[in-house]
């Protein structure tokens, strides 16, 4: 397809892109529509009308030429410029419904087309006695003439009969500021700044107004019968926007100072009042309405060609009927006769205000979605776009803004009906499309440069006294991750608010292609673990031949958040000690680097019903309560644990009790922890009570039991036995801290 299409002949230059542009700026609206808004909100609140609406218009033609200039551009127009810089994804979402807008665009301008004939009906009735009360008397026949131009000839005589309607729309505006009236001899420039107060609201005149203004990207359509699409473009379609931005101030000051607000009201071709020539006006608008047709008939099947080119549709027989072209030239006939269908059924509805209403939400939702694109593709700084033209990130921000505005309140249900179609649109086509490409690439792009913004900000900045402001920013290795899901949900109940956690899967040996596939498949396939348990866990994997060389990776880690690392969590199986004698090992590792050390000791019977979680705390090890007390509060804080509860047991000399209870009594209460005095438990052990004997028989209902240890445990040869002994209760959590940790 892209092949067949880079081969149709480009002849054109700048000016068929410019002319295509103003000829459907200045069109049915002009004619018809603008001397209703002059009148209703006069000439001050009609110039609000036209920057408001350039507002928007403006920000999407800068928008629009950056795109088009980042790459070479084919037949398609905006749809390929769009498809081939974000991926088909996007395209296609945004190019269905550019097709239909340019489609019932035609059926519009035939309509206004029609309107033109206002001014024989008379004449028709006093000459020959017969009413015409349907115009579309007039605009069936004048669709059929033009569907059999555009299948027969194709885009050349349409180019050749724009020059020729443009240059009547361009003698018939001439006549009409040469125009002269009664009333423009008496007015007084005093009035210009009067205010009106329209019947229905501005917005309802903006909304019929707005559409004047959208015709400034349709020379884009013929971007692959460009000589040089990258200079014809920008230029063609920022000029057409400007010029006719300045005209159309012009024009409201023509109409304010040459007929009542009552006349400019009341008759729809005031503009033949007051130019010199009456009949110029009908014949203009005949031309406006015309070449605007022929503009969008010339596009709107391009535009669905290169979409069926893509195989968009689920139909590989619809995507390769409407992609075929004709032998010589390549002219989309197929497509052009699918467009001649669509605008017949809206040709027949007959309603000039009903049709553009269509038309107008059509091309705000693809404005929006085309200045979103530009305004994201700034930040997220993707190499491969490089457009030679560069808009202004708050200016394509600006627009995507007014677009949504604008739409809600131009017609809120068209609104809603119509992101909704773009957005089931988008995501049908990244279903089917076999492309990684698309919104959320650049949306990932967005937020790499956000984190790396946000991550270098955080390391100038003065640190929070790690103490006083302590939050877990844990990294867990593991080798067992596909045998064992104990570490990987602890881990996804710290990160879940509090804490933050990152999870390394570790794959012993040395690297090579296969060993770097083999943790590739093993990351993606505990993503999708992850995803589908919503945890906000980071993962990665380590490839490292010992377990020591894997341990002190995973030690010089970043932090995620830009807060560094604090804690090392490790997992072992109750009963297996090879995993277990290289943490003990390489406990010297963690020293260095100032880390809390948890060990977590699974068992088979998992986290239970996840209702209770013990604390266990002696007089040895007592600087590990408060995290212990912490690590708890942030577990019982993720939604599995909504009905848990904290308890705590301290191991104390007897005399001290009293004293220890008081303590842990006012240390939970003033720390405004969720445990209840009636939790917490002081129990006396003297010399030749086992401890793990008491743990045992008070915690063998428990879900998760945290019990501290010394690091002076983990020098000793015996080391190992102070992490065995727990066979009757479930998964415990072993906790020490190097840092003491203060509970506020």
């Amino acid at each position: 397809m892209s092949d067949s299409l880079a081969s149709t002949k480009s002849n054109f230059g700048t000016l068929p892109v410019f002319l295509t542009a103003i000829s459907t700026i200045l069109g049915a609206v002009m004619f018809l529509r603008f001397g209703f808004a002059v009148g209703s909100v006069g000439f001050t609140g009609t110039v609000l009308i036209i920057l408001i609406g350039h507002m928007v218009t403006f920000s999407t033609a800068m928008a629009l030429a950056e795109i088009a200039t980042n790459q070479k551009v084919e037949g398609g127009g905006e749809y390929f410029i769009i498809s081939r810089s974000f991926g088909v994804n996007i395209g296609a979402a945004i190019g269905i419904t550019l097709y239909f807008s340019q489609a019932i665009s035609v059926a519009f301008y035939v309509i206004a087309f029609a309107e033109a004939f206002e001014a024989i009906k008379p004449w028709v009735s006093s000459e020959f006695g017969y009413e015409i009360y349907d115009n579309r008397l007039f605009s069936i026949p004048a669709l059929l003439v033009l569907i059999w131009l555009m299948v027969s000839k194709g885009a050349n005589l349409g180019m050749k009969a724009l020059y020729v309607v443009v240059t009547i729309l361009a003698i018939s505006l001439v006549f009409f500021f040469m125009g002269d009236t009664s009333y423009s001899q008496a007015f007084d420039n005093t009035q210009l700044f009067k205010n009106l107060s329209p019947d229905k609201g501005f917005f309802y005149v903006f909304a019929i107004i707005f559409p004047a203004f959208t015709g400034m990207t349709a020379g884009v359509g013929l971007s692959g019968d460009l000589r040089d699409p990258k200079k014809s473009i920008p230029i063609g379609t920022l000029s057409a926007t400007i010029v006719g931005m300045i005209i159309y101030i012009f024009i409201a000051y023509k109409l304010v100072s040459s007929a009542s607000p009552a006349d400019l009201v009341n008759d729809q071709l005031i503009m033949s009042q007051i130019a010199i020539w009456g009949p110029i006006i009908p014949i203009g608008l005949a031309a406006a309405t015309i070449s605007s047709a022929l503009g969008s008939f010339m596009v709107a099947p391009r535009t669905l060609q290169a979409i069926g080119g893509d195989n968009v549709f689920p139909s590989r027989l619809v995507n390769f009927w409407l992609a075929r072209g004709s032998k010589n030239n390549y002219e989309p006939r197929n497509a052009t006769i699918l467009t001649s269908v669509i605008a017949l059924i809206f040709v027949l509805m007959g309603d000039v205000n009903a049709v553009a209403e269509i038309i107008s939400m059509f091309f705000m939702v693809t404005y929006g979605s085309l200045c979103l694109i530009s305004f994201m593709q700034h930040f997220a700084a993707d190499p491969s776009y490089r457009p030679s033209f560069k808009s202004k990130w708050y200016l394509s921000l600006f627009g995507a803004i007014m677009c949504i505005y604008l739409m809600f309140k131009i017609n809120t249900v068209y609104a809603i009906a119509a992101i909704l179609v773009m957005v089931l649109l988008y995501f049908y086509i990244t279903f089917r499309s076999n492309t990684q490409k698309g919104m959320a690439k650049i949306f990932q792009g967005v937020m790499y440069q956000f984190s790396r913004t946000m991550q270098v900000f955080l390391q100038k900045s003065e640190k929070e006294t790690a103490e006083d402001y302590w939050r877990p920013a844990v990294i867990c290795l593991s080798k067992e991750s596909f045998d064992r899901y104990s570490a990987l949900e602890i881990m996804k109940w710290i990160s879940y608010r509090y804490g933050f956690g990152t999870y390394i899967h570790f794959v012993q040996g040395y690297l090579s292609n296969e060993l770097k596939a083999d943790a590739e498949n093993k990351l993606r396939k505990l993503i999708k673990i992850a995803s589908s348990s919503k945890s906000n866990v980071f993962l990665e994997t380590i490839i490292s031949p010992s377990n020591t060389g894997a341990i002190a990776q995973a030690i010089q880690q970043p932090g995620i958040s830009g807060q560094p690392n604090n804690t090392m969590l490790f997992e072992f199986k109750k009963g297996e000690q090879e995993w277990l004698n290289e943490i003990i090992e390489n406990y010297s590792l963690l020293k260095v680097a100032a880390y809390d050390l948890c060990i977590l000791a699974s068992s088979d019977r998992g986290f239970g019903y996840k209702k209770n979680i013990h604390i266990w705390i002696r007089k040895e090890d007592y600087e590990n309560a408060n995290l212990m007390i912490l690590l708890s509060y942030i577990i019982l804080g993720h939604p599995d644990w909504k009905k848990g509860e904290i308890k705590i047991f301290a191991t104390f000399p007897e005399k001290d009790l009293k004293q220890e209870l008081q303590y842990l009594t006012e240390l939970t209460s003033s720390g405004r922890l969720p445990i209840s005095a009636n939790n917490i438990s002081v129990l006396p052990i003297e010399t030749g009570i086992n401890r793990k004997t008491l743990i045992n028989e008070y915690s063998i209902d428990a879900d998760l039991t945290l019990i501290g240890f010394h690091s002076s445990t983990m020098k000793t040869e015996k080391a190992i036995e102070h992490f065995e002994g727990y066979d009757k209760i479930g998964n415990i959590l072993f906790v020490n801290t190097l840092t003491s940790k203060f509970i506020k």
